[in-house]
């Protein structure tokens, strides 16, 4: 039997021991399952209490199960559900239960969700979603993720999707009639209307989303700098918790040290890098290369120094990816230190300054951490976009919907054809032509279970 065609089962919910686990059947065998431990089928979709029994009549659980027939279930097969109580002993024992009968097998991660998009229940976006929503750590990603999962862009791209084809229809069909003279155009005109309205559409929404596929991922602020100048202690103050170790000697932060943070519903991730500077010793010289190599990659660099120190733009060079000429003051941020210290407390204009020790000026330098990801994601609420995977193929769209309308005065050949490969790419994006390739990245980064 092809693993397809097997039925699989899962713990769904949070690792034991739980108040309550569940367990989730889905295939063929799913109503033997139910009938086999619970004694009979209950009405669908409707709890039923019952006490779970092995294969011997010994009591397992006093349990809760539910029946999904399918097709009217989350993966489109027969479904069955056991919410059991949460301990080790008696999930061990459902779970032998469950083997012993043919064709069962354990779930791979993400085999349901898998299930549900091969049987139609809902398309590649709306699976990302799920994923995002699964895995979102902050509200501004729950929100992203749930207007995925409700069909934000899976709805528009079948939209355009069904456009695109009647479009080709009308160019396609005026091939066909080219030899009825004034036919060709009259189907033409309407065509090319309705390719660039498709065309406009489309644009605009790659144009409006500014890094909200990014959201995802999160925005990564690099505090660098030369040693001892309070790097560690300001990563303490932003975390609040002492993350980082705060010593009075250079090179006491060997490696890069990460954690996340929540700002204002923004996923950041920032990064603690050793003290730049030339040193002899290997340990400091192998944190000193991975500090650049983490600060080239950053977002946003806050560059710390110390007091009324000036600042050295040959160290601050050297964090340059060579030919980066985008890296400039807007991704860059001078930061000083310890400026309760200095007479007066004044600091040039543009520069942030700051007690690491004291936290003093923290809160003004995170308000510009929050502003700063609110102009680097854009506008989250209304992102379309989420992911590269569906900016790649939307632009794919949007370059063959633009050729067509640039070919169909000369042919209306090439403009169907390039009308065709722009459904195509539509067609990826929903996850309904040829995307085995990317199901397997996909799928699998899910938990076992869902």
């Amino acid at each position: 039997m092809h693993p397809r065609d097997q039925t699989i089962f899962a713990l769904s919910s949070g690792r034991a021991p739980s108040a309550i686990a569940v367990v989730r059947v889905s295939g063929p065998q799913a109503g033997l399952v139910l009938t086999t431990l619970a004694g009979k089928l209950p009405v669908p979709r409707q709890a039923s209490r019952r006490l779970l029994r092995d294969s011997a009549s010994q009591p397992i659980d006093d349990a809760v199960v539910l029946w999904f027939p399918g097709p009217s279930s989350a993966t489109g097969e027969d479904v069955a559900e056991f919410h059991v109580h949460g301990g080790r002993a008696v999930l061990s024992v459902l779970f032998a239960e469950v083997t012993v009968i043919p064709n069962i097998r354990a779930a791979e991660p993400g085999e349901f969700t898998r299930r549900a998009f091969e049987n139609g229940k809902l398309d590649l976006t709306e699976a990302e979603g799920l994923d995002d929503l699964i895995h979102a750590d902050t509200d501004r990603q729950r929100r992203q993720a749930l207007r995925q999962l409700q069909g934000l862009l899976g709805d528009r791209a079948r939209d355009w999707r069904e456009r695109i084809i009647e479009a080709s229809a009308l160019i396609e069909a005026g091939i066909d009639f080219s030899d009825e003279g004034d036919v060709p155009a009259e189907l033409r005109a309407p065509a090319i209307k309705a390719i660039e309205a498709l065309h406009g559409e489309i644009t605009k929404v790659l144009a409006a989303q500014g890094h909200s596929e990014r959201l995802r991922e999160g925005l990564v602020v690099a505090i660098a700098g030369e040693p001892n100048v309070g790097k560690s202690t300001l990563i303490n103050q932003l975390v609040r918790r002492e993350v980082a170790i705060v010593s009075p000697h250079a090179g006491t932060t060997r490696d890069v040290i990460e954690v996340q943070l929540d700002l204002d519903g923004y996923p950041v991730t920032v990064i603690d890098t050793a003290g730049i500077r030339e040193t002899d010793d290997p340990v400091e010289q192998e944190g000193v290369r991975r500090a650049r190599a983490r600060a080239e990659d950053a977002d946003l660099v806050l560059w710390l120094v110390e007091g009324e120190q000036a600042v050295d733009p040959g160290a601050m060079r050297s964090l340059w990816k060579s030919g980066d000429s985008d890296r400039s003051e807007g991704s860059v941020w001078i930061v000083r230190n310890k400026i309760d210290l200095v007479a007066g407390g004044t600091r040039p204009s543009g520069e942030f300054g700051i007690s690491a020790r004291r936290g003093n000026g923290i809160p003004e330098l995170v308000d510009a951490l929050v502003k700063f990801a609110s102009e680097f994601f854009g506008a989250t609420e209304g992102a379309v976009v989420t992911r590269a995977r569906q900016r790649d193929l939307l632009s794919r769209a949007s370059e063959s919907l633009r050729r067509s309308l640039d070919l169909v005065e000369d042919g209306e050949e090439l403009a169907a054809e390039e009308l065709r490969a722009a459904a195509y790419a539509l067609g990826r994006l929903l996850g309904r032509v040829d995307v085995e390739d990317v199901l397997g990245a996909i799928f699998q980064k899910f938990c076992i279970g869902k």
